[in-house]
């Protein structure tokens, strides 16, 4: 994100939990249900950290190689029996997001409106055409960005498979 602001890409108030997401690796990809971590560990190891944010985690001590159709029903009933709540809190976590942009945006709003100094400033339809074409502008900033860096991430695994390619030669 910081090579966005720097090249233009993206204004640093567009940074937000949303763009933080999206700029993973795992960002065109939808965030785990359930993650099982067997062998008994309580811990992640800061394996999808972010992305498993609202999903459900069941830990259990039996090893991969002994893992069993059972020790994975067990999982999923833990699922179904969590499911509800962890849904209830993605959604109000969705909604929280999008008030957060919406009050950022705002503020962006308000300061170009103090910076033009104009008359209409005060004017709630004249703030609410500005909000609809700021957030639209942002959304076409934001997209844009992540294009770039998906371009970006691609030439940089083209030429390492290059440069790999020509190692084993």
């Amino acid at each position: 994100m910081a090579w966005g602001v720097e090249e233009g890409l993206i204004k640093p108030s567009d940074v937000s939990e949303f763009l933080l997401s999206r700029c993973l690796y795992t960002g065109n990809s939808p965030d785990p249900d359930l993650l099982i971590r067997t062998s008994g560990e309580v811990r992640l190891s800061d394996f999808l950290l972010w992305q498993t944010s609202y999903s459900c985690l069941v830990f259990q001590s039996i090893l991969w190689p002994e893992y069993s159709f059972w020790n994975l029903c067990d999982a999923i009933l833990q699922y179904q029996l969590s499911h509800c709540s962890l849904q209830k809190a993605r959604d109000r976590h969705r909604e929280d997001q999008a008030l957060q942009q919406l009050e950022a945006d705002r503020l962006c709003v308000s300061d170009l409106l103090q910076r033009e100094g104009g008359g209409r400033a005060s004017d709630p339809q004249h703030r609410q055409e500005l909000l609809q074409r700021y957030t639209a502008a942002r959304e076409k900033r934001v997209h844009g960005f992540l294009r770039s860096l998906q371009q970006k991430r691609d030439r940089f695994f083209t030429d390492l498979n290059a440069s790999l390619a020509s190692v084993s030669a």
